[in-house]
């Protein structure tokens, strides 16, 4: 896999420095024992109240240097990718910002970690100072093990202990709600992939149709492997291994977090498959999705649940200067706001009439054209960016579902309502060419009852708007022969010049509008232009049908 390094010996140090220099000025600073001990501390501590000391490995960005600053962390001690820091360099640590109220070590539950910061711990106790340290062992991937890991649910022990420091309370006061807390997380992983280190061979474990549930944050196998399924199917198991651990009747927040390369489009499928699963009944807050507590490049997700009380509700929404932290928001159903009714149109359609010939025709166009969304996917994916299919689907899905709203004894203004529909649910440039497109047929076919003549209007006014004609390798390569034999002959003659129109787009090496502008001589060549396939195969339809 391809990553964005200059050399793996310094991706840590690098990436430290990065942060820095876009944090807000004077903000964060580092210790000059860097890079060798790698401290990442809050540059207006003052040494008054608890230290808030967390760290680990380096590949869990934003974690762990991304959480420090004002009600949060006070210092994070980084080790290599993946490698816990030395003991050194955790005591640096806390020399650098215990004060006479201590120091507060929070610990994911891993061996090095747990090792090097006891024994830094232990140090820093005979050297004077007060030191605490909480192990964070959230994982419940693996039922009954004796040291369960720690991982994104250390965040909601940062942020509760970050809280109770801010106002100034005692050591064994803060250190006791960081435990208690602790022991209140319950937290389970999902990936489809493993992760990728920089400046390392990457071998992916999981086949193409492969899931992996309960792994760690340093790509550490799974529990198990799963089937690869919908969204909310792994939501499901998730949840089914999470619910016992939660108290019944009580609240919980609940952290979806992003383990790296999920795009937030499937982070906000997930969130949603989540708040609606049986889970989401015990839930008060929630934070995220974002990506909290990564593992470098992989393509998962976790969830992490911790039970509440009005003390930790008010920790974990108190405001916070890090930006890494997201704000907790109370759970809540989605609002919906009426659309603006109108007088004609989609929202002011007649009462549906009754025309057998029209709704046979429009359902197998539709039909049709979402029969035919992966092979224009396909298509469009060598000369655009492989959604038209996508995008003709969506359109056709919409006609179908207000098929029963539609006046179908009425030509006009099915011609009109098909307009509004495209518009409103297809998207992209082409929702509005064929919106434009129906929409002025509709106008002409109202002035004269000539459906031929009144498409002929409407590509007129899409070329006039779109800015495309024949030849520059569109839609209109196929629509525009089409109509013209449709004025002097039949249906069947225009599905002819529609197929030879979308044939010749194939010979079409430099496209004048569209995202195939953008695309090669070389690419071009041989392949047809999607949009003028769509119109073909329809026009195809039709024929069929007459």
């Amino acid at each position: 896999m391809k990553h964005f390094f200059n050399s793996r010996e310094n991706i840590v140090t690098e990436a430290l420095d990065g942060l820095l220099l876009t944090s807000s000025t004077g903000r964060l600073a580092r210790l000059d024992s860097f890079p060798d001990i790698k401290v990442i501390l809050r540059a207006d501590w003052d040494k008054s109240k608890v230290a808030i000391i967390s760290g680990g490995g380096a590949g869990h960005e934003p974690s762990h240097a991304g959480f420090v600053g004002k009600g949060m962390l006070t210092a994070a001690v980084s080790g290599e990718i993946f490698a816990s820091p030395s003991v050194d360099a955790v005591l640096t640590a806390i020399r650098a910002v215990a004060g006479p109220k201590g120091a507060l070590l929070i610990v994911k539950n891993y061996t090095g970690d747990r090792l090097n910061f006891g024994l830094a711990a232990e140090k820093a106790r005979a050297e004077g100072f007060d030191v605490e340290m909480v192990i964070v062992a959230d994982d419940i991937a693996i039922p009954g093990i004796n040291q369960p890991r720690g991982v994104a649910g250390t965040l909601f022990v940062h942020k509760i202990a970050g809280y109770h420091a801010e106002r100034g309370e005692d050591l064994k006061t803060v250190a006791a709600h960081a435990a208690a807390a602790a022991g209140d997380i319950v937290s389970l992983g999902m990936s489809l992939s493993t992760c990728s280190v920089p400046g390392q061979a990457h071998e992916d474990r999981l086949g193409a149709n492969e899931g992996e549930l309960g792994l760690g944050i340093h790509g550490e196998p799974g529990v198990e492997r799963i089937a690869l399924q919908p969204v909310v199917d792994i939501v499901a198991t998730m949840v089914a291994r999470l619910s016992p651990a939660l108290r019944e009747g009580g609240s919980h927040a609940l952290l979806i977090n992003n383990l790296g390369a999920v795009p937030p489009l499937e982070m906000t499928v997930i969130a949603k498959a989540v708040l609606s699963s049986p889970l989401a009944d015990g839930v008060r807050l929630i934070i995220g999705p974002a990506p909290m507590m990564t593992a470098l490049n992989m393509n998962g997700f976790s969830l992490s649940l911790i039970r509440l009380d009005a003390v930790r509700e008010a920790a974990l929404t108190a405001t916070v200067e890090p930006h890494a932290w997201m704000p907790a928001v109370e759970r809540h159903e989605i609002r919906i706001i009426a659309a603006p009714i109108t007088s004609a149109g989609l929202n002011g359609a007649a009462v549906a009439g009754e025309n057998t010939r029209n709704r046979r025709l429009i359902t197998a166009l539709c039909e049709h054209l979402i029969s035919q969304e992966s092979e224009l996917n396909r298509l469009d994916g060598r000369v655009g960016d492989g959604d038209t299919g996508s995008t003709v689907a969506s359109g056709a899905r919409s006609v179908l579902a207000r098929l029963d709203t539609m006046p179908l004894d009425q030509p006009a203004a099915t011609l009109a309502s098909l307009g509004d529909i495209l518009g409103a649910s297809m998207g992209g440039s082409s929702g509005v060419l064929l919106s434009i497109f129906f929409t002025a047929a509709a106008k002409a076919m109202a002035d004269k009852a000539d459906i031929a003549a009144a498409l002929l209007a409407g590509l007129d006014r899409m070329t006039f708007y779109g800015g495309a004609g024949v030849g520059d390798r569109t839609m209109v390569d196929a629509l525009s022969p089409a109509l013209q034999a449709l004025a002097s002959a039949d249906v069947a003659a225009a599905a002819k010049a529609a197929a030879a129109g979308a044939e010749s787009t194939k010979a079409m090496t430099k496209a004048r509008a569209g995202r195939a502008s953008y695309v090669g001589e070389r690419d071009l060549a041989g392949v047809a232009d999607p949009g003028a396939v769509a119109v073909a195969g329809a026009f195809g339809v039709a024929a069929s049908l007459a």
